[in-house]
């Protein structure tokens, strides 16, 4: 019978997630992931096997924050209001962030999906969560007539996934001051909705 482990799981992959989310895959040695997680480097790797494990872990955690994105699009309210606050936050929050971390689905695709298919299966199913939510609201903004709907759905919702993605790059480069223009960015991809 396995024993059950003796630390807040929870706990140490949200840890797990920040160490890879800073550092990326390649810059997270063994001896970050002890500090961050407290745990020793035996019982880190008894758990989850080695490094591929824990980024597969955090890549699975992530996903949290995609269905989040999700949840406060099916919020009330306008779909082009909705879609424009998630991006605004999205923004908002990478330009402002004490550390410019960007997307860690987006930081891992670049990093490693071209080499590892694992990891580009993850994150493609990570922008899934993300797409499917955008689709929902697109469609509500097709029926209440915010949207054109002589374009398929799912067609602009993988246009504004890639907005959003471009968005988060850009705002991991730009500076506080630059805002009003990633704002102007968000509001022409919104009208080509229209």
């Amino acid at each position: 019978m396995a024993r059950p482990r003796e630390f807040d799981e929870n706990r140490v992959l949200d840890a797990v997630m920040e160490a890879f989310w800073r550092n990326g895959y390649e810059g997270t040695s063994a001896q970050i992931l002890v500090d961050a997680t407290g745990l020793g480097r035996g019982s880190l790797y008894a758990a989850y096997a080695n490094k591929d494990g824990l980024f597969e872990q955090a890549l699975l955690r992530y996903r949290k924050r995609a269905q989040g994105y999700v949840d406060r699009l099916r919020a009330g309210g306008s779909p082009t209001q909705r879609l424009r606050c998630l991006m605004m936050e999205i923004v908002d929050a990478d330009l402002t962030g004490p550390e410019k971390r960007g997307c860690l689905a987006t930081n891992s695709a670049v990093e490693m999906a071209g080499r590892d298919p694992r990891v580009a299966d993850l994150v493609r199913q990570n922008f899934a969560i993300l797409t499917r939510g955008i689709e929902e609201t697109i469609r509500r903004g097709q029926s209440a007539r915010e949207f054109r709907s002589d374009t398929d759905a799912a067609d602009l919702a993988l246009f504004l996934l890639n907005a959003i993605q471009g968005l988060r790059v850009l705002a991991r480069t730009s500076r506080p001051q630059d805002r009003d223009r990633l704002i102007a960015v968000i509001d022409r991809t919104l009208a080509a909705l229209g």
